[in-house]
Parts: structure tokens; C-alpha cells; sequence
């Protein structure tokens, strides 16, 4: 029995970030159940996606036109700018906010060991952004981890030379935790980084 079709389609499901082969072989035979409707379906979403979504030519969000439409809203400040690492990060602040200004999306974080660099999370072209469009503050909201807070320097290095004030997001306890259930290094952090009342 030939399968070929099904294992090319259990291999690919397996490209998604978290799926092993068993959760893979799982969505391959739930797609092929049935009439296969969401097989077709899924199937012209992925074409349509990879035939049309790129990236803005500005703030580097997926997009289907040039400029995105957080880049091309007039109800967006050009006073602020928001640095986050890839585009899931800038949906989740739309959804969690009430952020209002622009975004600058690196499509990932400082990493030598895995070959990424400045030139890869095109900081050359946040810097051109920062030089043709002056803003009042740039928020960096990138992950508090090592790479992370490389990045977060670098990209403070590039805000402040463009004349921007520079602050990033708050981190520690989260909202409802007690102290002695905290790792050490958040309460490090969150004590290191606290507020005046």
C-alpha cells in the first residue's frame, strides 16, 4: 500500500513549532475525515497565505499590501514606537492594550550561536526608521531572557542615538502571585526593578 501522500502530509504538520509525529498523525487523519472540507479549506488558506502575506515595508508585520494597517491608520501615534520580537508579540499587545502608537517587529532576537545577527533582525532599517521618522519613545518589549535583553541593549543603543527616549517593559510578580512561589531570578529582577510610589 502506497501512503506517500499521507506521510508528506504527516511530515509537514510536523514543521509546526510543537508537533511531534503523533500530535502530526493526529491532525493528518482528523483533516482526511469526512468529506475533507477542512482539508480543502486549510489547504487554500495555507496557498492564499503563502502566495500573499509578506512583510510590511516599514514596521516588517505580516501584511498583504506594502504598508500594513497599523502603519497606514491615521488614529496611530507617530510619537511612539514599539520593538517586539516577532508578530505574535504584537498581536497579543493589540489585544492586551490600549498601545496606540507604531510597531517595529524583528522577526526574532540576537542569537550568534544560531547565526543571527543586526543584519537579520534588520536593525540597519529600524535605525533609518528612527532617523527619517523622530519619535518621542521607544518601548521595548522583548523577552526577558538572555538573548532578549541583548537585543533590548542593542536596540536602546540604535533609540537613544536617533534621540528617543527609551523604556521597556516592566517585569516581575505577576498579577494574582505570592512571593514565596516566585522563581528567584523574576523576584531578583522585579526587586531590582522597583517603582516609587
Amino acid at each position: 500500500m502506497n501512503n506517500d501522500a499521507l506521510e508528506e502530509l504527516i511530515e509537514s504538520l510536523k514543521l509546526l513549532p510543537g508537533v511531534g509525529r503523533k500530535t502530526a498523525q493526529r491532525m493528518a487523519f482528523a483533516l482526511l475525515e469526512g468529506e475533507r472540507l477542512s482539508a480543502r479549506r486549510l489547504s487554500r488558506a495555507l496557498q492564499a497565505a503563502a502566495e500573499r502575506i509578506r512583510r510590511c515595508s516599514r514596521c516588517r508585520n505580516y501584511c498583504e499590501a506594502d504598508l500594513c494597517a497599523i502603519c497606514t491608520s491615521p488614529q496611530r501615534s507617530a510619537e511612539t514606537l514599539c520593538v517586539v520580537e516577532n508578530p505574535a508579540d504584537l498581536h497579543a499587545l493589540e489585544q492586551a492594550t490600549g498601545y496606540r502608537g507604531h510597531y517595529f517587529v524583528l522577526h526574532g532576537r540576537l542569537s550568534p550561536l544560531d547565526g543571527v545577527g543586526p543584519a537579520e533582525l534588520g536593525l540597519a532599517q529600524l535605525a533609518d526608521l528612527l532617523a527619517d521618522n523622530p519619535v518621542s519613545e521607544v518601548v521595548i518589549a522583548t523577552n526577558p531572557t538572555v538573548e532578549g535583553e541583548a537585543t533590548a541593549h542593542f536596540v536602546a543603543e540604535i533609540a537613544q542615538a536617533g534621540g528617543a527616549q527609551v523604556t521597556r517593559l516592566a517585569h516581575g510578580i505577576p498579577v494574582g502571585g505570592e512571593l514565596e512561589y516566585v522563581d528567584r531570578q523574576t523576584l531578583a529582577h522585579a526587586f531590582g526593578g522597583r517603582l516609587k510610589l
